[in-house]
């Protein structure tokens, strides 16, 4: 009964162990047949790139912005396949302070800072002459800086030419008349002929219109002649006063319209492509802080100064208030327009090396690339890029490595740039170490067994060659111990009377019982010569 029941046992024992044996082959197969497409399924995509220009990345599946492809996406562990891309960790990114932005569109605009001198407005400048000599019986304006307006009287003039013009013109409008009745045409054409001439003589001589017809009602010649201001301005200069005797073509006064100003500013030889007829232009006054006046460039000068080696540009301000008065120096922004829609990154993202113009572009979890790009012109602190970027494109735009030197520019440069498979220099020091290490072991691990053979061999001939260099080593160090003594001995000097340390010196030296002995002065030499023994005693 009990050996039936214990083979009932076995038997059932050993099919279960065979039946789980061919249930987990079985199982084990069927999960390691798909690990792949499990590892496959489960892989996460980083981001998406461009496979013409894989530098151009996205976050999300789309369209390439430059040809209009499909982007692939990029699993974990294949990004390290691209070239030119490396990796840093994001505490190193996070320590060295790297900023990030995107590339961007703007309005691009040179703004060009000068000084300028005010001046006149040479086309608003009035001289007034006389053509006619005579004498100054009356002056109205009798200041320089007067503001006066169009038609105010300046002064009067007498003349002895202007009497008898009026003279000759009151004659003949009397002699006109007195031939009116007659019926001879060609006496009536004359006297009307000779009515015109002397009007237009009065009218050469600047008398108005409106003069001649008062002489006309009132039939009076008038001993003096008013001249009035032709423009409204100001008086900058008055050459005559009461009394004075006018000569033809002299000049009387000078008279300025200050409602608009010329401004003179002196622009740089590389500045001149930004200068053009018709650009916008800021005034700023020093004494009025805030106040911002607008004008623009009416002309640039054809010629270069060579003092100074700039060219004299000309712009016109309107004045109100007259507030920008002649000879005043003001500061000036000359604003170009450059690109209205450019594709811009910022100045200190871009690394110069001279021959190329480099962008690192930030493609996400800690991956960078260097970008070599083609830069149009400079202006409002960023570049314009022609080439290599595309808008809404990451860049690294502030480092610490990347703006404070050129220097640090190109070790930034050489950190960022280096071949795929290199490593950081943190991970070639571990791996050098490493190296080492695994060298040194593998070198102990020989000295064992070619000690562990000899000793096998000849146990009595390793016994006498350990001793032999211990006793090497007891001799080279008691050598190295005597002359670290010798050293000191000689590098410490002590004056046995005062007892200081001091450099030896030939001149202050002593020999006693064939030893030499050096003293700080000859004061203690000649106490130590007296009584030798007495010092050596107390040293």
């Amino acid at each position: 009964m009990n050996k039936k029941y214990i083979l009932i046992v076995i038997a059932v024992a050993i099919i279960s162990v065979f039946v789980g044996y061919s249930l987990s082959r079985l199982f084990n197969s069927s999960h390691v047949e798909n690990p792949k497409s499990e590892i496959k399924s489960e892989r996460k995509i980083l981001y998406y790139k461009d496979p013409m220009h894989p530098w151009i990345t996205s976050d999300k599946p789309g369209k390439a912005p430059d040809c209009g492809m499909d982007l692939v996406p990029v699993y974990e562990g294949e990004e390290e396949s691209e070239p030119g891309i490396i990796r840093i960790d994001p505490a190193i990114v996070q320590n060295i302070g790297v900023k990030i932005e995107p590339v961007k569109r703007m309005r691009l605009t040179k703004t060009i800072r000068t000084v300028g001198r005010v001046d006149y407005n040479e086309t608003k400048i009035t001289v007034l002459t006389t053509k006619i000599s005579g004498w100054i019986e009356k002056l109205y304006v009798d200041y320089t800086g007067k503001f006066v307006r169009k038609g105010e009287p300046l002064f009067e003039v007498y003349s002895p030419e202007l009497v008898t013009a009026q003279e000759e013109y009151l004659r003949a409008i009397s002699y006109r008349e007195s031939v009116s009745g007659s019926k001879d045409s060609y006496i009536i054409e004359g006297a009307n002929l000779l009515v015109e001439s002397a009007r237009k003589r009065l009218l050469y001589w600047d008398i108005s219109e409106e003069q001649i017809k008062e002489l006309e009602n009132t039939k009076q010649v008038r001993k003096t002649l008013v001249f009035y201001s032709p423009v409204d301005g100001v008086v900058v200069e008055k050459n005559v006063f009461l009394g004075t005797k006018v000569a033809q073509g002299m000049t009387l006064m000078r008279i300025a319209d200050l409602s608009t100003v010329w401004i003179y500013a002196d622009v740089y030889e590389y500045e001149l492509p930004w200068v053009k007829v018709g650009e916008e232009a800021e005034v700023e006054l020093s004494y009025i802080p805030g106040k911002v006046l607008k004008g623009k460039v009416v002309y640039v000068y054809p010629f270069l100064q060579p003092e100074t080696r700039t060219v004299k540009v000309r712009l016109e301000f309107e004045n109100p208030g007259y507030l920008l008065k002649p000879d005043m120096y003001v500061n000036v922004n000359i604003k170009s327009k450059v690109a209205i829609d450019a594709l811009v990154v910022p100045e200190q993202s871009v690394i110069r090396t001279g021959k190329r113009d480099i962008v690192v572009a930030a493609l996400g979890g800690g991956r960078f690339k260097s970008i070599d790009v083609k830069l149009g012109v400079l202006a409002d602190g960023y570049y314009q890029v022609l080439e290599g970027l595309h808008e809404n494109q990451n860049i690294v735009t502030s480092s610490h490595f990347l703006i404070d030197s050129e220097s640090n520019l190109k070790a930034a440069l050489a950190v960022l740039t280096h071949q795929h498979g290199s490593m950081l220099p943190e991970e070639k020091e571990k791996e050098k170490a490493k190296e080492m290490v695994d060298s040194g072991k593998h070198k102990h691990e020989e000295a064992k067994s070619e000690v562990a053979g000899e000793k096998s061999k000849k146990p009595e001939k390793m016994k006498e060659h350990k001793h032999e260099e211990r006793k090497e080593l007891k001799r080279e160090s008691h050598e190295e111990h005597k002359e670290e003594k010798k050293s000191e001995a000689v590098s410490k000097v002590i004056d046995p009377v005062c007892g200081m340390e001091i450099e030896p010196d030939e001149e202050l030296s002593y020999v006693y019982n064939g030893k030499k002995y050096y003293f700080c002065m000859k004061s203690d030499m000649e106490k130590f010569k007296k009584d030798p023994e007495k010092y050596l005693k107390r040293k």
